[in-house]
């Protein structure tokens, strides 16, 4: 399985901020949208993104605030990304491995979704699931 399947049943749709926006307009994005992170454009380019966690660090810092904070100066710009033809199993690993949440899918060059933990854990339980249906079915006919 792969993580094309897990974008053809969650969807495409990512949401998304630029480098100039204050990090109180994107605390209200990620209310709005139920979402733990949004992938920063710069035009057409892939930049960064910003998740709750780094909203969480400035809150908890001395001499910073949401209101005059730009997503610029507190986004994680190298991003780790995945294809659509990336196994779930690959991508759990990677997730574990770079301990990330959220990964931006890329195609030809081209974000074509976003996938989170969350998804992927999901996705492996199902297979699961179904291989060991299939599994005592055998044993039992």
């Amino acid at each position: 399985m792969t993580l094309r399947s897990i974008l053809q049943s969650k969807g495409h749709e990512v949401y998304t901020t630029t480098p100039e926006t204050k990090l109180s307009e994107v605390a209200k994005k990620l209310v709005h949208h139920q979402c733990g992170s949004l992938l920063v454009c710069d035009g057409d380019r892939l930049a960064g993104i910003i998740t709750e966690r780094d909203l969480l660090r400035v809150s908890a810092t001395d001499g910073q605030d949401l209101e005059s904070t730009p997503v610029s100066e507190v986004m994680t710009g190298n991003l780790v990304t995945g294809t659509p033809n990336d196994s779930i199993s690959q991508t759990m690993g990677l997730l574990t491995e770079q301990r990330i949440r959220h990964l931006p899918i890329l195609e030809d060059d081209k974000l074509v979704g976003i996938i989170s933990i969350g998804d992927v854990v999901k996705a492996q339980y199902a297979e699961l699931t179904i291989e060991n249906h299939y599994l005592k079915s055998y044993i039992l006919s």
